[in-house]
């Protein structure tokens, strides 16, 4: 078996813990479906191995193939919306401080 690649440091962990998350919730997703590994290979035309390595959260699955998952699953809006500019509050806050707007209330 080949060596899994992990993330790149100092988010790795952080990334690592993520990802398994997600891949336990897919599987869950799949199951209650009532669908095997192999059924659904077959509809997003991938492999049983990718499909595995996605339910353990290996990073190097890539972002094309848990969209198509998330899809099947009728979550795909949720994706679409993770990076949203008017959802990052962190940006516009950096945003209006640059541009000299007191965010402080006085």
């Amino acid at each position: 078996m080949a060596k899994r690649q992990t993330t790149l440091h100092p988010y790795a962990d952080a990334i690592d813990t993520a990802l398994a998350a997600l891949g336990q919730d897919l599987k869950i997703a799949r199951k209650r479906r009532g669908l095997s590994l192999r059924a659904w290979a077959l509809s997003l035309n991938v492999s049983v191995p990718t499909l595995r390595r996605l339910e353990q959260g290996d990073p190097t699955v890539g972002m094309g193939i848990y969209a198509s998952v998330l899809h099947l699953i009728g979550q795909l809006p949720r994706l679409q919306s993770l990076a949203a500019p008017n959802l990052d509050a962190a940006a516009l806050q950096l945003e209006l401080t640059r541009v000299g707007v007191n965010t402080s209330g006085a």
